[in-house]
């Protein structure tokens, strides 16, 4: 029997759930980032695919859902490719992060719209001033390996 693919209301019902009683460094409910990573996907143009990917982008990374659970869902495989590439690895250097995202059609899109709300001034503005400095730096230097200028915060 062949499997229904996920819609996208599925998929951002098991992303919440997954990453439910996680928070981000300010302390805000995880899910929050992730329907701003999905509706900067939206916003940009981008496809349902890019849109689903954007909900499970942190999804494997963060160990809210195990890979295994990735290989096996009911998502076109464009939405598992594009979560593979932006799961970043234990001790992978960013170069090759970074390649690997440019490299997998769909994925840029998504990071892109996460590096911007990573860097949205008023989410980086409850961090203290170490941690602000830190991750305004990281982001920067992501942003330029991928060819992406500016800050192009939402």
């Amino acid at each position: 029997m062949v499997q229904k693919i996920l819609s996208l209301a599925e998929v951002e019902t098991i992303a919440r759930a997954a990453h439910a009683g996680q928070t981000d460094k300010a302390g805000r409910p995880y899910a929050e980032h992730l329907a701003a990573v999905a509706e900067g996907v939206r916003a940009r143009g981008g496809s349902d695919e890019q849109i689903a990917a954007g909900w499970l982008h942190d999804s494997v990374e963060d160990e809210a859902l195990p890979r295994e659970w990735l290989e096996a869902a009911p998502l076109p495989q464009p939405v598992k490719d594009m979560v593979l590439a932006l799961t970043k690895r234990e001790g992978e250097k960013l170069e090759d992060y970074t390649r690997r995202i440019l490299a997998t059609p769909g994925a840029l899109l998504v990071k892109e719209a996460d590096l911007a709300h990573n860097a949205d001034p008023a989410r980086l503005a409850v961090l203290d001033e170490a941690t602000r400095t830190r991750l305004t730096a990281k982001y920067a230097k992501v942003r330029g390996l991928l060819g992406l200028r500016g800050s192009a915060p939402e």
